[in-house]
């Protein structure tokens, strides 16, 4: 494909895009197919010769479409929403055709500092507190990650690498095996079951905090249990708040459990997935008061602020010191191969 057939066939995609969203209320919201059915109508092997754009257009409405979940219709009711629309669809092309791979300033300056800035500008819309920003001198900053589910993967492995040098640097005796199998996690018994895999991935015991009659943690059975796992030798240091819970919109007190955090030296992370963008608004914004405790905070604007998946919204006021230990991480790693 030439720049001038790019120029015709990306003229029909747009037609055939918008033509799709002017009538997908007019779709079947939930596809009447069985697992499996797509293999027996596609090629078992990639074709030698390529098909024409046509075909595969007809491809597309033909086999795909009967077996798509339409979740930007009118009538889809299921899971969260997931937002989209005709300027993120075209900034998506940019972006496709730029290809830049932004892992670092030098990769590409202006992907680095672009993001730096738009994030700056969503936390000064949610009212973050300063120490969250970029623009400040401070540790802290915004990085856009995949979904919250990594977001909370991050924080975790954050968390659980300052202890381990914290402990280490008082006992220099104690290996990191040792430490890690003493670490405990946390979060409600209404949190997302990302919570509960970061725990598995991250090699840590992560243990449910019961909530109150408002599906909410509080700050009496945060310390109970705390106060028994310090008993037993264990070592608290993380805990996960959520702030719209995905089974009934629940929100964890951060005005309680959050000081209690800071006491016991735990890093608070807070996953605002799903209501976070509610609080732009200011009739809603202090549903996030206690975020001033928490030392890493996430939400999704692919949910409600019509940006394309995936693009779920990171700050921590240790921004910079997360870095450092990921170098640091790495160093040692490439130190013990040697």
């Amino acid at each position: 494909m030439n720049a001038s057939e790019f120029r015709r066939r990306g003229k029909e995609m747009v037609d055939y895009v918008a033509n799709y969203m002017e009538g997908i209320e007019g779709r079947q919201v939930y596809p009447d197919v069985e697992p499996g059915y797509l293999r027996p109508l596609i090629p078992a092997a990639a074709p030698q010769e390529p098909d024409t754009f046509e075909d595969i257009i007809n491809d597309v409405e033909k086999i795909i479409m009967p077996g798509v979940t339409h979740w930007h219709s009118p009538y889809f009711f299921a899971y969260f929403p997931t937002a989209s629309s005709y300027p993120a669809m075209l900034a998506d092309m940019l972006c496709g055709a730029i290809g830049c791979i932004g892992f670092s300033w030098a990769a590409s300056p202006a992907c680095t500092e672009l993001e730096t800035v738009m994030m700056d500008w969503l936390g000064k819309m949610l009212e973050l507190p300063k120490a969250f920003l970029n623009e400040k001198a401070g540790e802290g900053g915004g990085v856009i990650q995949g979904s919250a589910s990594e977001a909370t993967l991050v924080a975790l492995l954050a968390a659980r690498t300052k202890v381990i040098h914290r402990l280490q640097a008082a006992s220099p005796e104690l290996t990191q095996a040792a430490i890690m199998e003493k670490l405990v996690a946390y979060s409600s018994d209404q949190a997302h079951s990302s919570v509960e895999r970061a725990g598995l991935i991250g090699g840590v015991k992560l243990k449910a905090i019961p909530s109150d009659g408002n599906f909410a943690m509080r700050a009496s059975a945060l310390q109970e249990a705390l106060e028994r796992d310090k008993a037993a030798g264990l070592i608290p240091f993380f805990m996960v708040a959520t702030l719209g819970t995905t089974t009934c919109c629940s929100f964890d007190n951060l005005l309680e459990v959050g000081p209690i955090c800071n006491k016991e030296d735990m890093w608070l992370h807070v996953d605002a997935a799903y209501a976070g963008s509610a609080f732009i608004c200011p009739e809603f914004r202090h549903l996030l008061n206690g975020v001033e405790f928490a030392d890493s905070f996430n939400f999704n604007p692919h949910k409600w602020l019509l940006v394309n998946f995936d693009c779920s919204a990171m700050w921590s006021r240790q921004l910079v010191r997360m870095l450092r230990l990921k170098k640091t991480c790495l160093v040692s790693a490439v130190v013990r191969r040697s």
